[in-house]
């Protein structure tokens, strides 16, 4: 008897309905053949700080005296609804596999968890609690969940030994996150008296924004002048821009130029045209979906993620945490009953075998995402479920279209007076096929009919124009960037071997099973705002990567990159799962353990700093600075800012302040253009600090 449990109730479902014919009982179902029970995601989470700790040690508050906490061996505990009390469903769904496990008749334990590392593990911790004894252990591994791939998938099992680094992997990140989330969250949070989550992946996403935001914020526009021709014609109209570029105090030496370029005319120096196949996007990885549906629909990650969930479970679409844009090369025949199936709906569809499709060194564990062969009525799906389920159809559409999308390419090179060339571009729809199925936009201009030799009257003028500064992130081009933090700018826009080197290597922040919960728990903890498609920081995510940057704890993309190729290793074998802890550790006691640097000191939540002159208080570090205790007593609104004008204040100068109301002249203040500048401070009688 086959033993299968499986990570969640719905895909305990979608196998019981492919085995048939199975028996309900409480809490699982029964064959002669197979038992089908379910976990609810994680029933198990590592325990707290406190759990390692000494009766004597325990405290009722967070304490810097246990930190930092390293365990010798990490220890799980069932899930809880609070700090004390197991949530009872949680412990009766265990108390079930736990029974299920040891029963005499069971002789083949089955890991149905989702096929990937998280899923991986959560059903092996549920197996190492439950069954004292070891009993053969398969994986079932589920590239979708049709009923016909469910039974494949049962005929073909294999060891779970074979998935040993895969779930080496998932231990290692999941201790590594908790090495870091409990250790500094507790020991910059108590440093604030602010609860500060600091994790692995968090903070350079919300870094990520800030630095950007920042750029926006000190962005100082500059006027210039940009030499500028537009001739209209009956056929159509030739824009010429110079490359040129005059400071707004030099318009004179601008419009002399333009008269020149007047003067001499152009001639066109040479017209290239081509009859050019246009090749569709590629297949869609969870990522990409997610940027094109945030772009096109103002789909927050969240709900593009949680509907093609309910698509997979469905049995609708293939796995959706998927990090590739590729089919493995052995799925082939998969494909073509897609295309059978697409093709019955009236869409000119045809299997082709190119590398562009089928490339098995840009896969990891899941092919891209794709519809199955199960077509969903048209009542089936909500209006924003079709929204997602049409985009991941459209494309696969696309890219199997059997009729192709040709443009006639043209490339005018315009020459003046021998002064500068101007390249313009353009392009005509001769065939659109597979354009009229998927979204596509064209980027090239329609251009007059123009010959070699042929010249051409200008009429360039001065035109005033403005830098702009770098844009906000929106859901597409901040999932770029965490895909890929270290992209060389300069690579070839259709090569994506940069890409899939920073995912196999493990340089990307996050993973496409992660980034999303990730992002939305920055959002949920007020660090970051989405609005309309556009991702800004907020005042709690500001003081989160200052604080953090004044205790010199570095969670930037480098560091946090380290950490992912540590994981990559383990999975290929390289290193152990304690020596990618080492890693970790070695920071996290640098952190907490090291001299506090007196430039940046701010000392911890309450703890005193000196007299208050105002009122004879005693002033205390406070959440953003330094605050007079006798506030509830006396009203008394004597505060030092944390910071001022980007300079840290610590606890010496805040201490100084108070005793001598000023202090020397000082340098590390910036101004709003981001200029360093040097000044005194002054602590007024009203308790306020200002500039001498």
């Amino acid at each position: 008897m086959k033993l299968i449990i499986a990570e969640k109730p719905s895909l305990a479902r979608n196998i019981i309905a492919a085995i048939g014919d199975m028996k309900k009982q409480d809490g699982f179902y029964s064959s002669s053949e197979y038992i089908v029970t379910w976990a609810f995601g994680h029933l198990f989470g590592l325990c707290d700080v406190e759990d390692y700790l000494p009766e004597q040690k325990r405290l009722p508050r967070w304490d810097a005296s246990v930190l930092p906490c390293f365990p010798d061996k990490f220890v799980f505990r069932l899930r809880r609804k609070d700090d004390k009390t197991v949530d009872p469903g949680v412990k009766k769904q265990f108390e079930i596999i736990k029974t299920l496990c040891r029963r005499s008749d069971v002789d083949t334990l089955v890991n149905a968890g989702d096929s990937d590392r998280e899923g991986e593990i959560i059903i092996r911790i549920c197996v190492e609690q439950a069954a004292p004894e070891p009993k053969p252990f398969l994986r079932l591994w589920l590239p979708d969940q049709t009923d016909v791939t469910i039974r494949e998938a049962l005929k073909n099992m294999k060891s779970e030994d074979e998935y040993k680094p895969l779930a080496d992997e998932g231990f290692a990140r999941t201790y590594i996150d908790w090495l870091y989330g409990v250790n500094l969250t507790r020991y910059a949070t108590l440093k604030t008296g602010t609860l500060l989550r600091v994790g692995r992946v968090i903070v350079p996403v919300v870094k990520a924004i800030y630095d950007r935001d920042m750029a926006i914020r000190n962005f100082v526009p500059e006027k210039y002048f940009s030499p500028v021709s537009k001739t209209v014609r009956s056929d159509g109209e030739i824009e010429l821009v110079s490359k040129e570029k005059f400071p707004s105090d030099r318009i004179e030496e601008a419009k002399a130029l333009c008269e020149k370029y007047n003067a001499a005319g152009g001639v066109v120096k040479d017209v290239k045209k081509k009859k050019e196949t246009l090749s569709p996007g590629k297949l869609y990885s969870l990522s990409r979906l997610q940027s094109f549906l945030g772009k096109k629909f103002k789909m927050p990650m969240t709900e593009s993620l949680e509907i093609l969930q309910k698509l997979y479970e469905a049995g609708y679409v293939t796995y959706p945490r998927t990090n590739s844009e590729y089919v493995a090369t052995n799925e082939q025949d998969k494909m073509k009953t897609i295309i059978k199936k697409v093709a019955a709906l009236g869409y000119p569809v045809e299997f082709k075998f190119k590398k562009t499709i089928f490339d098995d060194s840009k896969i990891e564990s899941h092919s891209a995402l794709t519809p199955t062969y199960k077509i969903p009525s048209k009542d089936a799906l909500s209006e924003r479920e079709k929204l997602v389920y049409s985009a991941v159809l459209k494309r696969f559409v696309a890219v199997f279209c059997s009729e192709d999308c040709i443009v006639d390419r043209t490339e005018v090179t315009i020459d003046v007076g021998g002064m500068e060339e101007f390249c313009i571009k353009g392009s005509a729809m001769r065939q659109p096929g597979w354009t009229k199925f998927d979204f596509y936009t064209p980027k090239d201009k329609f251009l007059p009919n123009l010959t070699k030799g042929e010249k051409i009257e200008v009429s360039f003028e001065p035109v005033e124009k403005e830098t702009v500064p770098p844009k906000h992130y929106t859901i597409e081009t901040l999932n770029n960037y965490l895909k890929n933090p270290f992209r060389d700018d300069k690579a070839k826009a259709d090569s994506d071997d940069e890409d899939y080197r920073a995912i196999f290597e493990g340089l990307e922040l996050g993973t496409e099973a992660t980034r999303t919960g990730i992002i939305d728990n920055a959002r949920k903890s007020g660090y970051i705002l989405l609005k309309n498609d556009v991702y800004t920081i907020e005042r709690p995510g500001e003081f989160l990567i200052e604080a953090l940057g004044d205790m010199n704890i570095s969670m930037d993309k480098y560091k946090t990159s380290q950490l992912g190729q540590a994981l990559k290793k383990v999975y290929r074998g390289e290193i152990s799962i304690d020596e990618s802890l080492e890693m970790a550790k070695k920071e996290i006691a640098e952190v907490i353990t090291s001299a506090p640097d007196p430039k940046k000191d701010t000392g911890f939540y309450g703890d005193p700093v000196g007299v208050c002159p105002l009122c004879g208080g005693e002033v205390k570090v406070s959440r953003y600075g330094y605050s007079c205790s006798g506030y509830k007593e006396n009203g008394c609104r004597l505060n030092i800012p944390r910071r001022i004008a980007g300079r840290v204040i610590p606890k010496t100068l805040a201490a100084w302040l108070l005793e001598k109301r000023r202090s020397p002249k000082i340098g590390g203040f910036f101004s709003k253009a981001g200029k360093p500048f040097e000044a005194a401070l002054e602590l007024t009688d009203e308790g306020r600090v200002k500039f001498l």
